[in-house]
């Protein structure tokens, strides 16, 4: 009996050490990963825009290879957060992308699907506010609101099947901004503030297309956040920052 349990005893360092440097050590990394993206989140409550989005891509560095569920969510919460961060071409070219591998799986996450084609009906839309106040020509920034349209009308659809009054709601009045942006006049445009996302780096976001702008626009504003965002709703205002990664 002693012999069996020094043998016992002898084993509890070495299942210890399997633990540690296996399921373990996996879950520290996915306890840092929540830490990090709790972090984010009070970055975007606080505002701090270039914050949280620098945590956000901490996280997605940090997050194991196996958890895509996971990394598609951090991954579309960065894109949002980059809108706001005055980095509108990269959240857009990312978005892009991220439809399209999303589009291309057999079965994919349908919830996720919706949530970044709103986020990418979001940023065209707001491209285009941008193109149009650089003074781009309508053959550059006319397929960017027509890309929005499309993207809005699929989820009103959506929301129609699926009797979800509430998103069928928000998709058509999202819709409804993205027709008043396409029809807007020039200098009323350059009346209204332009809108948080729209305030890209740099001043332009020619890195989305081929077109050049020729002038900016005039009257900028200030705004400071969703909150701001989603109480301009005047008849030239957008749609409202989606919030389908939060």
């Amino acid at each position: 009996m002693k012999v069996f349990m020094l043998l016992v005893w002898a084993t509890v360092p070495v299942f210890f050490a399997a633990y540690h440097y296996g399921p373990g050590q996996q879950k520290m990394v996915l306890d840092d990963v929540d830490q990090t993206v709790k972090k984010a989140q009070q970055a975007e409550a606080d505002q701090d825009w270039p914050a949280a989005v620098q945590l956000y891509e901490d996280a997605l560095a940090m997050i194991p290879k196996d958890r895509v569920a996971a990394a598609h969510k951090i991954r579309l919460q960065r894109d949002q957060a980059m809108m706001f961060a005055g980095r509108l071409p990269e959240a857009y070219l990312d978005l892009k992308a991220f439809l399209g591998e999303l589009e291309q799986e057999s079965q994919p996450d349908q919830k996720l699907l919706a949530s970044v084609r709103e986020a990418m009906a979001n940023a065209q839309y707001y491209v285009t506010w941008t193109l149009r106040l650089e003074g781009v020509g309508k053959n550059d920034w006319e397929p960017f609101i027509e890309g929005s349209r499309q993207n809005y009308r699929l989820l009103a659809e959506q929301a129609a099947e699926s009797g979800d009054s509430s998103k069928l709601k928000k998709h058509q009045e999202s819709l409804e901004a993205v027709i008043r942006l396409a029809e807007i006049g020039q200098k009323e445009l350059q009346g209204i503030p332009i809108p948080k996302q729209c305030q890209c780096k740099g001043g332009c976001c020619n890195g989305v297309c081929n077109g050049k702008g020729k002038g900016k626009g005039k009257g900028k504003g200030k705004g400071k956040g969703k909150k701001k965002n989603k109480d301009h709703r005047g008849a030239s205002a957008g749609p409202p920052p989606d919030d389908g990664g939060s």
